[in-house]
């Protein structure tokens, strides 16, 4: 089989006019990036239609390393959807260079189920990443500016919150001293750097429904502490409109199209273990303006990803899906169920029935939200009829739909019988609402409580004495009715990566809050979990290359 990129190479992609046309969007209001991409306005948003839309959230059980392939499902599901009949649309978002340099290569699709072009979606695409960086670290210039030139007037902040952002893999740049020279080069201090899908503004535009919108979360943004133990906001230093400015390109969402021709939105890009995990709201509002049948994903398991769509995007935007598709692969089970390799085939088969608890749990907390569920089984090439038997029974024991699909080998084709059950089930029980996981009402502490101990498991939380003077401090300035955003690892239940399965007898420990004040969400911080990540020992980019004119080592 071909690799990604020549299958992506060898599409006959239709110019972007033509998508837009697919799905209604008159072509004087594209602004094109080259003849493939464009960006839409937010006018194309119609509440009507939002309203009666079957939104579809793509979720998965606790990924491997390697991921259990969301987004290829994801595009595959879309195009079947229009292969069956259905208005379908696309709505997913953006890879960062970061791990596609590191450890994935490419956040796209797979095979022969894409968004293209891909090489330009995989690499700088429109620039939204590069708005939100420069946009992020103007604020962090202007804070430094600002305390710099209005020192001798005796102001000075007592905690400096905002740091600076990049979007690569470089743990160098976790912990590091600015201001360090002349006088003249600005006031030493202790900082470091995030990843740019963990920076606030990003949150903060995928969360926003308007430029007002968007400009009122900025203004809102915590930058500091002062000495009265006040916040000092982005208002109060007086740059908000600079910084809207920075992002009004990057507020539209981007139209660009599956292998198949279906009109795709990739828009946003937060990681579900450190932020919220899902595209932007004005895409995914759009998608559901233009199609009669959404297909969205929510980043990482469904007790990152999905938790969050449903909790703090739904919360905000007044939708929710009529039901959630969870991936999961045989690979992925029987690592679940403890298989190291190297095993039996009775001791395999034994892993994957151990590895069912894993799923179990997902379909459970999605049913817990008031989801209907659909299990899909992302199939690879040596996957035995014996096993695949062996899940779908287990599925119909537990009274869920399963389909297995192909989409990786056979595109859209490879789905259509997910397709035909995801229809079904919609029309047979589609989701009216949803049963959030706590109410806004509920204290901090309450939240993360019912998350952890209803969601994941977890036998108590535990919080660290810093994380409680947090929790003061967010009483004390009025935000205690924000949702929570648990950053955790998104491959256990638990706090432990190696506590797969359905981890048990844990307890979840919250060393730190961080406040967001323009994304409206206090971030919950579990365990030893990183903000910035690093680089492999052979990183992706060690593969990647021009090889006559032509760019190879994308995935």
């Amino acid at each position: 089989m071909k690799s990604d990129i020549e299958i992506a190479r060898s599409c006959n992609m239709k110019r972007i006019e033509e998508v837009a046309a697919t799905a209604g969007i008159p072509a004087e209001v594209l602004e094109h990036y080259g003849k493939y991409m464009a960006k839409i306005p937010l006018s194309l948003i119609d509440e009507d239609r939002v309203a009666c839309n079957r939104l579809i959230l793509v979720s998965s059980i606790s990924p491997t390393r390697a991921g259990i392939g969301k987004t290829t499902v994801s595009i595959g599901l879309s195009m079947a959807l229009n292969r069956i009949g259905k208005r379908s649309m696309l709505a997913l978002r953006e890879p960062s260079l970061g791990p596609c340099f590191g450890m994935k290569g490419g956040a796209a699709g797979g095979g022969y189920a894409q968004v293209v072009p891909m090489e330009k979606i995989n690499l700088h695409f429109t620039g939204d990443f590069h708005a939100i960086t420069s946009a992020h670290n103007m604020i962090a210039a202007l804070l430094d500016n600002y305390i710099y030139q209005h020192r001798s007037e005796g102001f000075a902040l007592k905690q400096i919150l905002w740091k600076r952002v990049l979007d690569v893999n470089d743990r160098s740049l976790r912990n590091i001293v600015t201001g360090l020279g002349n006088t003249t080069d600005g006031l030493p201090a202790q900082s470091g750097f995030d990843i740019t899908p963990a920076s606030e503004i990003m949150a903060a535009l995928c969360l926003a429904d308007s430029e007002d919108d968007l400009r009122r979360r900025i203004e809102n943004m915590v930058l500091g502490i002062t000495f009265e133990d006040k916040p000092f906001t982005v208002c109060d230093l007086g740059v908000a409109g600079a910084i809207t400015v920075l992002l009004m390109d990057a507020l539209k969402p981007n139209l660009v199209q599956t292998l198949e021709g279906t009109p795709a939105l990739v828009h946003g890009g937060p990681f579900a273990n450190i932020a919220h995990g899902c595209n932007s709201l004005v895409a995914t509002k759009i998608a559901m303006s233009l199609s009669d049948y959404a297909v969205t994903e929510a980043g990482f398991g469904a007790d990152l990803g999905a938790e969050k769509f449903l909790d703090i995007k739904c919360r905000k935007a007044g939708i929710h899906p009529r039901i959630t598709v969870l991936v999961t692969t045989l690979r992925g089970l029987k690592m679940h169920g403890g298989l190291v390799g190297g095993e039996s085939h009775e001791q395999e088969r034994q892993a994957l029935i151990e590895g069912f608890a894993n799923l179990d749990r997902h379909v459970k907390n999605m049913q817990r939200f008031g989801q209907p569920v659909v299990v899909t089984l992302n199939r690879y090439g040596d996957d035995s009829e014996e096993e695949i038997a062996l899940l779908s029974e287990h599925c119909r024991m537990l009274g869920v739909g399963f389909a297995e699909n192909n989409v990786f080998a056979q595109g859209g084709e490879g789905a259509e019988e997910l397709a035909r059950l995801v229809v079904e089930t919609i029309d047979r029980q589609g989701g009216k609402e949803i049963r959030m996981a706590y109410a806004d009402d509920d204290t901090i502490e309450e939240k993360v409580n019912r998350i952890a101990k209803n969601i994941y498991g977890a036998r108590s939380v535990i919080l660290k004495k810093s994380a409680e003077k947090k929790l003061a401090r967010i009483r004390a300035w009025g935000m205690e009715r924000f949702p929570v955003c648990i950053a955790k690892t998104q491959f256990s239940f638990s706090e432990d990566p190696k506590q797969v399965g359905a981890a048990k007898d844990f307890d979840i420990t919250i060393r730190d809050f961080v406040i967001n004040g323009g994304a409206e969400m206090i971030v919950a911080i579990a365990g030893d979990i990183m903000r910035m990540p690093g680089l492999p020992k052979i990183p992706q980019a060690e593969k990647i290359d021009i090889v006559h004119g032509q760019i190879e080592g994308l995935a």
